[in-house]
């Protein structure tokens, strides 16, 4: 039977409190953060923009609510403190959506926006809009006169962007369903303004998978008109080994300065990585693979490979060691391919079926040997395991490629999906 996850309505949020996993409050609901989309389709929602403690407004993604229910908001605990500041593809629901005179589509009726319904997709993590309730007729949204109804948000016009409108919010919207490497493609070919423009309107998780395809030469351009907090949190949302790989590029001031704003974990995470030779096993390794603990089950192991969020060849084996359980951790002991785990009961422990056997790579591994590693033994990813003993990563296969690939392979490979270089063919620019 299919689970059918419930509405909620945004005026019942406003002011509810935000709690982490262990019931510590984190702060209160004052907003809610959305992108809308041309055509009327519905709005995707961002995130809750959350008063904490201090009296500060701070923007928590949907990404990190892992439940909204029963009047609180629960998160995952990791919550970024810095001040929530709009930006210019963003609308806030309550702020800017409620009260709002729209048009009934069918029947031209006006109407009052007394309320809006927010949904998760199924067996996702993205929220968007789907319903809003109105009041018909000409009045404000406290008069009491009109019928009142629920309806799709595409059953009203009023609220979406215009679909020949300038700016980047138009832009963006047309780019929505790309996939980063095409959307990495569609902004190369844009004029660098207008590539600053939609690069500044992407969320920092989209705008950190976008620039692990760009070229190095717009890597450094659109970082170096980011401002630098946002810079930061945009380091943060990239994988480790992609953000050190575009740290390496800036010139050393801006790099310390960038590593500086940056969480103190994810800079650690970073920092090992430029310690490393850049073609050799530690250069190129991830230091977020999938790590689990001797005790843990295939079941377990499971779970952790369905993250939507990994690559294919991170999820495609795990790695054993004795704890901790993040990088670098204690003694490895073996590894687990995505194959083994099918084979077996989901009750059996990892431990019991690990491959023993097959060296791991030591950091300073050279790029050529790495290659010859994960040919000679079928392998897509690899473990790097320090002289102690404890994993530092694993270096993955389209790592290897991005190197062995000419240095402007991006560059050549951009052709893009039709209609990508609107700027350059026919696109109004309005001189900003």
């Amino acid at each position: 039977m299919a689970v059918v996850t419930p509405r909620v309505f945004v005026s019942h949020l406003a002011g509810i409190a935000v709690f982490d996993p262990n019931g510590d409050q984190v702060g209160r609901v004052r907003d809610l953060v959305a992108m809308l989309r041309v055509g009327g389709r519905p709005p995707r929602l961002l995130g809750l923009v959350v008063e904490v403690i201090s009296r500060r407004r701070i923007f928590l993604p949907m990404t990190r609510v892992t439940g909204v229910e029963s009047g609180q908001v629960i998160t995952t605990g990791v919550v970024n403190m810095r001040r929530f500041e709009q930006r210019a593809s963003e609308t806030l629901v309550l702020g800017e959506l409620l009260d709002r005179r729209v048009s009934l589509v069918e029947s031209g009726e006006e109407a009052t926006v007394l309320d809006i319904g927010i949904i998760q997709l199924p067996a996702r993590r993205d929220w968007e809009i789907d319903k809003v309730f109105v009041r018909k007729g000409k009045g404000g949204a406290l008069r009491r006169k009109g019928e009142v109804l629920t309806v799709d948000w595409s059953a009203v016009t009023g609220f979406s962007l215009e679909e020949h409108g300038q700016g980047a919010e138009n832009l963006l919207a047309t780019f929505e369903q790309l996939r980063p490497a095409d959307l990495a493609s569609a902004l190369h070919h844009l004029t660098p303004k207008r590539r600053g423009e939609v690069a500044a309107a992407l969320d920092d998780d989209r705008l950190a998978d976008v620039l692990e395809e760009l070229p190095e030469d717009d890597r450094v351009e659109i970082m170096g008109k980011l401002a630098e907090e946002r810079a930061a949190d945009v380091l943060e949302a990239m994988d480790p080994d992609d953000a050190a790989d575009l740290l390496s590029e800036l010139p050393e001031e801006e790099k310390e300065r960038l590593l500086g704003l940056m969480r103190p974990d994810d800079a650690a995470d970073v920092r090992r990585l430029l310690a490393y030779e850049e073609r050799t096993a530690g250069g190129l390794m991830t230091t977020e693979p999938i790590v689990l603990r001797p005790d843990a089950t295939i079941a377990d192991a499971l779970a952790r490979v369905r993250d939507p969020d990994l690559s294919p060849s991170l999820a495609a084996q795990v790695y054993v060691c004795r704890p901790p359980d993040e990088t670098p951790t204690g003694k490895y002991l073996g590894l687990v391919h995505f194959q083994r785990l099918l084979r077996d009961p989901p009750f059996t422990l990892v431990s019991s079926v690990a491959d023993t056997d097959l060296p791991p790579l030591p950091p300073g591994t050279p790029l050529n040997e790495v290659t010859s590693y994960l040919a000679t033994y079928n392998m897509v990813a690899a473990p790097v395991v320090d002289e102690s003993g404890s994993l530092l990563g694993a270096v993955t296969v389209d790592d290897v490629l991005d190197h062995l690939l000419p240095d402007d392979w991006r560059e050549a490979e951009m052709h893009g999906p039709p209609g990508a270089a609107a700027d350059r063919e026919g696109e109004p620019d309005d001189g900003r």
